[in-house]
């Protein structure tokens, strides 16, 4: 048995921060030693070129969080459960801490590490820490999760909510520490190529970083949040998808401070919350919604499916010939985001006026997206594409047109991006032909698309196939 001040080994996953971590509290607590341990298993390595980049970056900043705290962060590559116990040997642990993830890979991964743990006799403990509720505690009057968004959201919003919990001071170290992988032996940013020059250049990654620009939010922009969100060019919204996607910033305290302010932009954002927490609870409930049709009457809807369709290569090369689609690409492609208005406008285009299936979107953003997170993008493209939960009526087609004129009145964002036409284009437009592949033979000289399918052509077209659909 091992003794009560053996080490414990504390298993970063997507969780990146010291504030507000319920299993690094814990650990800390007792006093016995912690050993921080990140893990690139396959689940990990299997991410897509831009998030698994940014993981690299983050994973750079928390080190050196974690430096300052008189510890280190020791890097593993391997099976988790064959990695952790040859740490348990190598460190003597007897103890291994880490926090929740709802997805159904990381579900049955955690399962069989904790039952292995157990078996040898050492204490394993998952906490929560990734999301504001856990999605078996938020229930209808009935019994059974929510299937809509809006009395979801209703019996959330006034709910108590623990308060955030401080960083620890420093972390007791073990008396010698294991071997560790160089971050830099990992590549992870190797699959973006040159892309990830151009994406550095808009890439803030971190846990102070994450603080810095949501204070920033509270300060100069909740108050007009509700009212602003929505207008592409403006710097409005939170900007901490990609830090929330990667637990370098506390969705409870995002909560609790915003719960806390209560004026009409606070309670818009956490909404936009509560949405997340919406996804991952359908990802926890109905795992289908990541790779198949949640509403599954639409499983016989004609979408092409067909990677190599021409329509889907311009869409994904950002020359539909739809300056705000297009636009929207470019902006992912250059800063590894996109204006949330701009991913509905762009979702809606391939699935509706090019009638593709949803599944190409969702795994050409879970390539491209920095803060890309498997239960917002899955819910999200389904949400849009009409086979989803709370989902847009198949008849709501965006125009991108009426879109561009309500959101982007002045073209500030539609000539940000766009390069083709302009005498003299911005850096930022440029930059798009920095960042994709070279195989795609781009230039700012070319003429800009002619568009590869008419709007109005597009819409009568998919209107056609949602009403044979129901027929």
């Amino acid at each position: 048995m091992p003794s009560d001040r053996a080490p414990i080994i504390l298993w970063f996953r997507r969780d990146l921060r010291l504030a507000d971590h319920p299993a690094l509290t814990a650990a800390a607590q007792g006093g016995r030693p912690v050993i921080p341990v990140f893990i690139l298993d396959d689940e990990t390595d299997a991410l897509g070129a831009a998030p698994k980049w940014r993981l690299g970056q983050g994973l750079e900043r928390f080190a050196a969080a974690l430096e300052n705290k008189g510890s280190r962060l020791i890097l593993r590559r391997g099976k988790a459960q064959e990695v952790l116990r040859k740490l348990i040997r190598e460190t003597g642990a007897g103890a291994v801490y880490w926090s929740r993830l709802y997805d159904p890979d990381s579900i049955a991964r955690d399962s069989a590490v904790k039952k292995a743990l157990e078996d040898d006799g050492i204490e394993a403990r998952s906490f929560a820490g990734h999301l504001v509720f856990e999605p078996w505690t938020v229930e209808t009057e009935s019994g059974g999760h929510y299937k809509v968004f809006s009395p979801m959201w209703k019996s959330v919003r006034n709910r108590e909510i623990d308060a955030p919990l401080p960083e620890p001071g420093r972390l007791n170290a073990p008396e010698s520490w294991p071997g560790s992988d160089a971050l830099e032996d990992w590549k992870l940013g190797a699959a973006m190529n040159r892309g990830a020059a151009v994406v550095q250049d808009h890439c803030r990654p971190g846990e102070a970083a994450a603080q810095e620009r949501f204070d920033w939010f509270m300060e100069e922009a909740a108050e007009r949040y509700a009212s602003r969100r929505d207008m592409v060019a403006q710097d409005a919204t939170s900007g901490l998808s990609e830090y929330l996607s990667l637990g370098e910033i506390s969705a409870r305290r995002c909560w609790a401070v915003a719960q806390r302010d209560g004026g009409k932009g606070a309670e818009t954002f956490r909404k936009e919350l509560a949405w997340r927490e919406f996804a991952y609870q359908l990802m926890y409930h109905t795992p289908r919604i990541l790779s198949g049709n949640w509403r599954e009457e639409w499983d016989g809807f004609p979408w092409n499916e067909d990677e190599r369709f021409r329509e889907v290569q311009r869409w994904k090369h950002a020359r539909t010939g739809v300056r705000l689609v297009d636009a929207g690409l470019r902006e992912m492609y250059v800063t590894g985001r996109m204006h949330n208005r701009a991913r509905m406008i762009v979702a809606s285009y391939l699935t509706k006026h090019l009638m593709c299936h949803w599944k190409i979107g969702m795994e050409w953003f879970a390539d491209c997206l920095i803060d890309w997170d498997p239960a917002s993008n899955a819910m999200g493209w389904q949400w849009v594409a009409g086979s989803g939960p709370d989902a847009a009526p198949y008849f709501r087609v965006f125009n991108p047109e009426t879109q561009a004129q309500k959101f982007d009145p002045d073209e500030t964002y539609l000539k940000r991006w766009i390069a083709e036409g302009q005498v003299d284009p911005g850096a930022e437009a440029l930059s798009y032909f920095d960042a994709v592949p070279r195989s795609w033979n781009l230039s700012p000289d070319d003429p800009y698309s002619e568009p590869v399918v008419g709007l109005k052509e597009g819409r009568e077209a998919a209107l056609a196939a949602y009403q044979q659909r129901r027929s």
